[in-house]
């Protein structure tokens, strides 16, 4: 029996969302890589990167204000957007970036997974959303997860006396994502999802491109061809196309099972690393991660309870 155009649609939703989940996993493939093979420095590669996605960014602009439902923003909403979009994507990504230099990829992946359950807490402090039973249990198991995984890579990695610092850079870089979601939470729906990502990143964009004209060794920068590509791998491969993937998979299955699909992206980082980087895959961090990807799906439990029955959320990133 043929399936049902609607299954079909929601098959080639889950594919595209898939595919999408697994090109963002390649973000800390490509940065070991970058460094091992250029030896530049985080501020460097993240401009790099930037430069490559900001024609694209440009564009979805010059779209997003083309569209009949184009909003016009106050200047609180502006203001609103440049915020976010420093802590989204300047901050984030450069301790990230930074982090990359002295943690496994793996690793990493997994420090950034806890940012759904800041998001509760946030949310919980913040506007006083209260957390539900089985929430308070998906972070108990997501923090468990990261325990066991970071214990059983501190062994392995007695010898790296930036083990401790990369962790940090990391978890903070999941605290300001954090934050990054639950802003835009609520300013989409104002601003719009296409134009609220577009200014978001052009904001973060220009952040990265100040600090780097402040601070950046573009006088030592690497000439070599592996430079460029990586930047292009980083912008095209790991930035913009999964952008693209994971907003059509999105309106095609929903928000909530985009969630479910994209908890994929840990398990994808540490497969690449063990072949790409030659990283190690041990015990205590498969049985991390199984701890870290049952929390997050768990966040979203309550919500999708409560949504039972009702339309999936349009695409809000």
């Amino acid at each position: 029996m043929l399936a049902s155009p609607k299954n079909r649609d929601y098959l080639a939703g889950f594919i595209i969302a898939f595919i999408g989940s697994v090109l963002f996993s390649t973000k800390a493939i490509i940065v070991k890589k970058a460094f091992a093979d250029t030896h530049t420095d985080a501020l460097t590669l993240l401009t790099l990167r930037m430069v490559f996605s900001l024609p694209f960014f440009v564009g979805a602009a010059i779209l997003a204000n083309k569209q009949k439902q184009n909003v016009i923003l106050r200047p609180r909403h502006w203001g609103a957007i440049v915020l976010l979009g420093i802590f989204g994507y300047y901050l984030s990504s450069l301790f990230d970036f930074m982090g990359l230099q002295y943690v496994s990829a793996g690793l990493e992946r997994l420090i950034l997974f806890l940012y759904p359950g800041f998001v509760l807490l946030i949310n919980a402090f913040v506007f006083r959303q209260k957390i539900s039973r089985i929430q308070k249990i998906a972070l108990g198991l997501t923090y468990l997860g990261i325990f066991i995984a970071y214990a059983g890579e501190l062994r392995l990695d007695l010898g790296n006396p930036n083990f401790l610092l990369g962790s940090v850079l990391i978890f903070i870089c999941a605290i300001t994502f954090s934050i990054y979601i639950v802003g835009s939470g609520k300013i989409i729906p104002i601003t719009g999802s296409t134009k609220f990502t577009a200014y978001s990143m052009l904001a973060a964009t220009t952040g990265i491109f100040i600090h780097f004209a402040l601070a950046g060794h573009y006088w030592n920068m690497p000439t070599g061809n592996d430079f460029w590509f990586y930047g292009f791998l980083l912008a095209i491969i790991a930035t913009v196309i999964p952008s693209f993937l994971v907003s059509i998979g999105m309106k095609k299955i929903g928000s909530n099972n985009l969630a479910i699909v994209s908890s994929i992206g840990p398990v994808s980082t540490i497969i690449q690393a063990h072949f790409i980087l030659g990283e190690p895959i041990f015990a205590a961090q498969v049985a991390g991660t199984v701890l870290v990807v049952s929390g997050v799906l768990l966040t979203g439990w309550k919500i999708r309870e409560k949504k039972r029955g009702l339309p999936d959320e349009q695409p809000t990133s």
